[in-house]
């Protein structure tokens, strides 16, 4: 019998008024929030400084801003400085257990649906981070969680507790963890939640890419498992996926199968906590494609 999503803990959504009154308390920095920013389930803002300029909100819960300083913001640094089109981060405050951050607004929009072109763009910003972080062992590698809890997603019990089919999964997830390192190794810029809703584009060219919360070191091809997953969240232009499919058939093993297991667990984990039951098979059979 499946267990009810209703008794699981969810993420909270961003509360940007909370959030401004606690940065002005620690930071003296007062933004006014204009509203919320589309997408995301997290939840981000729009905000304007002082000067007038926009910028964009959000929260990182159970973070030290040593952490992230050390992490995500070194990795968006080397990006930048190689013309990546990533946000540059304004303000990081730790307010309580969480960071509060403030990012520049790019322009464009997020990709609602990719098309061939928008896969070509995808595919060449994922070359361009390979390694980069070549001799930079002060940014951490990526966590896999395949046989522990990640930090608010990736949560095992979930899995264990919602259905046997779940269950199931879950124990082919730990046991690839067993198989492999427990952190993802290699020397490129992993962005985490490389999606086409955290592509940004204008009229067809992508214009930048957000969302580096979790970035780290590893593998970029990382990153391409994760935007097989989100191909599968909504229809996409013909034969998009299936090409993206093609490519991941050519990756070697010891790359798809931790990327894959690690991708599966955060997608049923986060259903089963936040979606409906629905949702939650749609999932399990998109990970068990590979798993």
């Amino acid at each position: 019998m499946s267990t009810s999503p209703q008794t699981w803990t969810r993420t909270e959504r961003l509360d940007a008024d909370r959030l401004t009154a606690a940065l002005y308390a620690e930071a003296g920095v007062r933004l006014i929030v204009e509203g919320p920013c589309s997408g995301g389930e997290v939840g981000a803002a729009y905000v304007r400084w002082p000067d007038g300029h926009r910028s964009v909100l959000k929260s990182r819960p159970d973070t030290r801003v040593e952490d992230l300083r050390a992490g995500p913001l070194a990795v968006c640094e080397v990006l930048r400085a190689q013309g990546y089109p990533c946000p540059s981060t304004e303000l990081a405050v730790q307010v309580g257990h969480a960071v509060a951050l403030v990012q520049e607004l790019l322009p464009g929009t997020p990709m609602r649906r990719l098309d061939h072109h928008g896969l070509d763009q995808a595919l060449t910003l994922n070359a361009s981070q390979a390694g980069l972080l070549a001799g930079r062992t002060d940014v951490p590698l990526m966590n896999l969680y395949l046989l522990d809890d990640g930090p608010g997603y990736c949560l095992h019990g979930p899995l264990r507790r919602h259905s046997r089919r779940s269950g199931a999964l879950e124990q082919r997830v730990k046991s690839v963890g067993a198989d492999h390192p427990r952190q993802l190794p290699g020397h490129d810029v992993v962005h985490h939640d490389f999606h086409h809703g955290n592509l940004l584009s204008l009229d067809g060219p992508v214009t930048g890419v957000i969302d580096w919360d979790g970035a780290a070191r590893g593998d970029r091809r990382f990153d391409l498992v994760t935007l097989r997953f989100g191909l599968h969240a909504n229809e996409q232009a013909p034969g998009v996926t299936s090409r993206l499919d093609d490519i991941l058939d050519g990756l070697p093993d010891d790359v798809l199968r931790p990327s894959w297991a690690h991708m599966s667990l955060r997608m049923v984990d986060w259903a089963i906590r936040h979606f409906a039951p629905g949702d939650v098979e749609h999932w399990l059979d998109l990970a068990e494609q590979r798993l």
